[in-house]
This record gives structure tokens, sequence and C-alpha cells, in this order.
């Protein structure tokens, strides 16, 4: 009868890792970015956008964080908010600027992520849009984000 614990365990734990979403590595990460052209789009070089990832979402094409301030949500790989540039059905006066859902920017193909991206630093302040950035990424050597990357 120890199997069924072991079982259930076992289910428990594989049940949580789908539920958590896809985690990718920097280079991976890097790589998909420039497949998307994302890397050098408005002057901004792949560096830049990995140290963003990693600063607002750790990588996790799944993360969601809500804003208590605005009552907004951000979402995705690149934490993109609900009050302008995703429709959640939830956020008080969103603007919805990306035209997409926010569900669309937690998939594991970040297509729809790299698309409101290249939207939001069309935008007079580029990617400083990002207080993540700003805090993390600004005047910093980044070049260990593609580092090894083969790109």
């Amino acid at each position: 009868m120890k199997a069924l614990p072991t079982l259930l365990t076992l289910g428990l734990l594989l049940l949580s890792i789908t539920v958590q979403g896809k985690v990718l590595n920097r280079c991976l990460l890097a790589r998909t970015l420039q497949r998307f052209g994302l890397g050098g789009f408005k002057g901004i070089s792949l560096a830049n956008w990995i140290c963003l990832a990693k600063s607002v979402s750790g990588y996790d094409t799944k993360a969601i964080k809500y804003n208590h301030e605005d009552r907004s949500t951000n979402y995705g790989i690149f934490q993109i908010s609900s009050r302008y540039w995703c429709n959640d059905s939830k956020t008080p006066g969103s603007k919805n600027f990306c035209r997409v859902s926010c569900k669309a920017l937690l998939k594991n193909n970040i297509k729809a992520s790299v698309t409101c991206a290249k939207r939001i630093v069309k935008d007079p302040r580029g990617i400083t849009t990002w207080e993540a950035w700003r805090k993390n990424c600004e005047h910093k050597n980044l070049f260990q984000y593609v580092q090894g990357c083969s790109l």
C-alpha cells in the first residue's frame, strides 16, 4: 500500500509542473526573440530584452502579477499591463492598445507577447515604459545576458 501515496505524490508533483508554465532559459529566449525580430528592433539589443524578461518574470511565460495601485494585472514573460496594453475583461478603463487578450500573453509560444512588446516600444517612452528595465537594465553592462548563446 506504500505505492498509493507515492503515486499520489507523483501525480500532484506532475500536476503542479504542468500548471506552472514554461520557464525559458536565457539562450533559448534570446534565439526566440531574434527569430521573432525583436533583437535590434527600435535600436534595442537582445541583451536588453533578456534583462527585462529576467527582471520582470524570471523568464516565465505564465507569470501573472497583480498591481494593487491601479487594479491592473501584468501578464507573461514581459509582464505586459492590462491597464494599457491587453484586455483581461476585469481591469477598469483598460485601453488594450495591443488589441490582444491578456490570456494570449501567457502562452508558451511568446509570439503575441513579442508583437505587443514591439507595439509598446513604438510608444515615445520606448523600453523605458518598463520600470523594471529602468531599475535593473538601464546603463548596465548586459553582455552576460547573451554570452554563450550562439546567436
